[in-house]
């Protein structure tokens, strides 16, 4: 399962969502021993990983339904914890790298629940 970050080098945008994904993947899985929640954190640990090898977000063959839910988690907790405080410090490129992350992990949510819907499985890059 892959998204259209494309496999261009990543810029600084890229970077910090990877960063953001990595840092959500482990306060997730830090803060909850519940099997679900520990797959959830693995599966953004894994987009952070995709991303840095080949510019592609990458979940693993985990259900379209559970990805989603991480991706919107990670997006909620960013819109929740993280942009409040970026926008308090007038911090325009945090603000920017903030927003840019939680736009495309709600697009990934869509076409994640997209695919579930429709029952296709594997590569669910959008076209």
């Amino acid at each position: 399962m892959t998204h259209p970050a494309s496999a261009l080098p990543l810029g600084e945008d890229q970077r910090a969502l990877v960063a953001m994904l990595r840092f959500v993947a482990r306060k997730t899985a830090a803060g909850d021993a519940d099997p679900r929640t520990r797959a959830m954190a693995a599966i953004l640990d894994r987009a952070a990983a995709g991303l840095e090898r080949d510019g592609r977000f990458d979940e693993g063959q985990d259900p379209p339904e559970l990805a989603a839910r991480a991706f919107a988690g990670f997006a909620a907790f960013l819109q929740r914890q993280i942009l409040p405080e970026a926008v308090a410090h007038a911090n325009e490129g945090g603000e920017r790298q903030v927003r840019f992350a939680i736009d495309l992990a709600m697009e990934k949510v869509h076409h994640l629940l997209t695919a579930a819907a429709a029952g296709v499985k594997g590569d669910m890059t959008p076209s």
